[in-house]
């Protein structure tokens, strides 16, 4: 009756009866040209459609009364059981929301199986998201797809209507570039579900050999230990709930066996084994960290909890600035990480390697801590005029901050795009700069670069 009334515009017609949304959205889309010529977008749905869609999906119990016998029903608890699975899977909650945003707000794509069989996934999904659709393990040996009968590499987008076919291979498995290609918060999670897996794996293993290793010096073993059931309370002493996550603590580093053996050796063992040479080194490689350390902390400003004589670097895909919300992530030969709370890849690593960590307040020996400077890169759209790289140049030199380096280029549209990198002290003075460059005529945006 609408379209026979007003003409439709192709391709604004969308039937989420037919075909729900992930969150059980269900309604009728279209959009017409209206009597004065401007777009009407209508959408039709009955009562229940309606508290669904402005209430959320808690109003499917209360409109049925507690009864779950229909479909819409039945779609709408197993949408909750899917939060719960995550939930399970994800243990931070960065990553948790991150997934259920995807889920709740994504446009949809509607592709089929060979079988004929319709999946809907996000917009901008891969066939990776695809063959995680129709099970694990058919994502996890994903190696490529046919979309209508053509060959596609894992990072082809699809579109609505596409009939895919996966095609695996026994010997795939997944890895961490695949979370920068799937779009769909169930590949995300069965991703990062099976990295973290391996890389726990492979702490178990490795600290179980480090330990084992030194374990030996003493003329002790694991396999002793095991023995006379002394692993549980040594690992609930240090904050394990078993021998298995004592042993991925040491493989991360978290936990120095050092540290253990003074629990589990006599001390007078532990004094006969120590001879003077081994002594010496020790005592060099501890002053070397702890320089390194104090160093590290008064060029950087951060404060590591829970860990001692560690090295501190900041992470280049975020360049983290003082007053940045930090998470810090341990790894292996390059001490702690420091990641913004915010930066996609902190949110991709193992949260089992993550340290708590924060900026360093305490002024530095020299009184210098507080003026210790970082690098990083603003971006500056401006019109292409005479002059104006001469006035953003001095607006920044006004701010008594340095430009370490500049990239200018300019764009067919009569603009200019200049990338500058800064030397500030914390992220109040990168504002000052940014709200000072804002403020100049001729420019039109300033953003800090995050690579």
């Amino acid at each position: 009756m609408i379209h026979a009334t007003y003409k439709p515009i192709p391709g604004r017609f969308k039937d989420y009866i037919a075909m729900s949304k992930a969150n059980n959205y269900q309604s009728l889309h279209t959009t017409v040209i209206g009597p004065h010529g401007e777009r009407v977008e209508i959408q039709i749905r009955t009562q229940e459609m309606h508290e669904v869609a402005e209430k959320g999906i808690a109003a499917h119990w209360r409109y049925k009364e507690g009864r779950f016998g229909t479909q819409s029903n039945r779609d709408g608890v197993e949408w909750v059981q899917r939060l719960l699975d995550w939930h399970k899977e994800l243990k931070d909650p960065n990553e948790f929301l991150e997934t259920v945003k995807i889920d709740l707000f994504a446009e949809d794509v509607f592709v089929f199986t060979p079988n004929g069989e319709v999946k809907e996934l996000p917009h901008g999904a891969t066939p990776l998201d695809f063959a995680y659709s129709v099970h694990t393990d058919v994502g996890h040996k994903c190696v490529g797809a046919k979309v209508n009968g053509k060959i596609v590499p894992l990072k082809h987008r699809l579109n609505s209507g596409d009939t895919i076919e996966v095609l695996t291979s026994p010997s795939q498995t997944p890895s961490k570039d695949w979370l920068k290609i799937v779009r769909s918060s169930r590949a995300k999670a069965k991703i990062r579900a099976y990295i973290k897996l391996q890389e726990r794996t492979r702490a178990l293993s490795l600290g179980r050999d480090i330990f084992e290793k030194t374990l030996r010096q003493y003329e002790f073993s694991v396999k002793s230990m095991e023995k006379a059931d002394t692993f549980l309370p040594l690992a609930q002493k240090f904050g394990c709930a078993n021998a298995d996550d004592l042993f991925v603590a040491i493989g991360y580093g978290r936990i120095l066996p050092e540290s253990l053996i003074k629990e589990v050796v006599p001390k007078d063992k532990v004094e006969a084994k120590a001879t003077q040479g081994r002594a010496e080194d020790e005592s060099f490689l501890k002053r070397v960290f702890t320089a390194a350390k104090r160093r590290s902390e008064a060029r950087n400003a951060i404060t590591v909890d829970n860990l001692d004589d560690v090295l501190i670097r900041f992470a280049r895909c975020c360049n983290p600035l003082p007053g940045d919300g930090i998470a810090g992530f341990i790894t292996r030969g390059r001490g702690v990480t420091i990641h913004t709370a915010t930066c996609p890849k902190a949110i991709d690593s193992d949260q089992d390697r993550r340290v708590p960590v924060r900026w360093n307040d305490r002024n530095a020996p020299d009184g210098k801590a507080a003026k210790l400077k970082r690098h990083v890169q603003i971006r500056v759209l401006s019109l292409d005029e005479p002059g104006l790289l001469a006035l953003m140049s001095q607006t920044i030199a006004a701010c008594s901050v340095n430009i370490a380096s500049a990239q200018i280029r300019t764009t067919k549209d009569k603009k200019a795009i200049a990338v500058f990198d800064i030397e500030v002290s914390d992220l109040t003075q990168l504002q000052k700069v940014v709200n000072s460059l804002e403020g100049k005529k001729g420019v039109i945006a300033v953003e800090r670069v995050r690579s």
